[in-house]
């Protein structure tokens, strides 16, 4: 058997939309092949997300969830394209899920482009400079920020953050995954997170 790059795990990816899981998958599968991955993929409705990115998804949930007895709350927007995908149980499961997982890793952000400019400037400001007082050489500097700004990313955006229930997947590959067995373009509009107390100072 072929041994599996993570390089083409995520020319794979990047090829199809679909998981992680399911291109390793694949690619064990065929033998390392590329294109029979890609053939496997589609056969099995995984491979659809990247042709529904550009519809409309005006349907779907405003949906909340409560956690902890009343301390943590959850509101989201998640939507589809039709009434019908935003009724079934595969969706609305999707949508607590996703809301479990805000609840408890608190992300600040949907998606890493809607990050503020100046956050990031600020946060690459403070993190280069504490890696000046290590001691760390100054033409290194910018590659191990980046690389910490990116981490920093799976922290705060949700759509990359590790899903809690399978640390392997993203909840961006978690939504891929029903996107793909759908035919139908999913999106995290929005949320918003509250906690008992933490506008008390």
């Amino acid at each position: 058997m072929a041994t599996i790059t993570a390089a083409q795990v995520k020319e794979l990816r990047d090829r199809t939309q679909a998981g992680m899981v399911d291109c390793k998958k694949a690619l064990h599968e065929c033998d390392g092949d590329m294109e029979k991955a890609i053939e496997f993929l589609r056969k099995k409705g995984l491979a659809r997300a990247q042709k529904k990115a550009g519809r409309s998804a005006s349907e779907g949930l405003i949906s909340s969830y409560i956690h902890g007895e009343g301390r943590i709350g959850v509101l989201i927007e998640v939507n589809c394209e039709t009434d019908f995908l935003a009724r079934t149980e595969e969706f609305k499961k999707l949508v607590r899920e996703v809301s479990m997982q805000i609840a408890a890793s608190s992300p600040l952000f949907v998606r890493r482009e809607d990050v503020p400019a100046e956050l990031i400037e600020k946060e690459k400001e403070i993190r280069g400079e504490a890696l000046k007082e290590e001691g760390k050489p100054e033409k290194i500097i910018p590659k191990i920020v980046e690389g910490q700004i990116n981490k920093w990313y799976g922290e705060i955006c949700l759509l990359e953050q590790a899903y809690n229930r399978n640390r392997d997947i993203t909840i961006d590959e978690l939504i891929k995954e029903l996107s793909g067995t759908t035919g139908e373009n999913i999106m995290v509009s929005r949320f918003a997170r509250y906690e008992l107390g933490e506008t008390l100072g």
